[in-house]
């Protein structure tokens, strides 16, 4: 999935880079093609680990599955991340209110 932004992000910058006003605007600035390669090459790096970023970061589930009877479960795909752990049974059950000492 990071892959197919990368491949839009980096589509979309190249298409960018291309439209006329922009590269006018690169011509009258006096910037080199070099200098401006590289620092499109920059901008383009820091894009790309800003969206890496938000994927590890955005909870990932797995597809949903229907119970019979009727429960819907959508399932986490890292769930070890969220350090949910398991709640340990306690040693004596609580005592409930029929059971009083007379």
């Amino acid at each position: 999935m990071a892959a197919k932004w990368a491949r839009s992000v980096l589509a979309a910058a190249f298409i960018l880079s291309l439209h006329p006003g922009i590269a006018q605007a690169q011509a009258e600035d006096g910037t080199t093609g070099n200098e401006a390669e590289r620092l499109m090459g920059e901008g383009l790096q820091k894009i790309l680990q800003a969206l890496d970023l938000l994927l590890k970061t955005v909870p990932q589930y797995s597809a949903p599955e229907v119970l019979p009877n009727g429960d819907i479960i959508i399932r986490r795909v890292h769930p070890e991340d969220e350090g949910d752990e398991e709640l340990e049974e306690p040693a004596e059950p609580a005592p409930t209110e029929d059971s009083t000492e007379t």
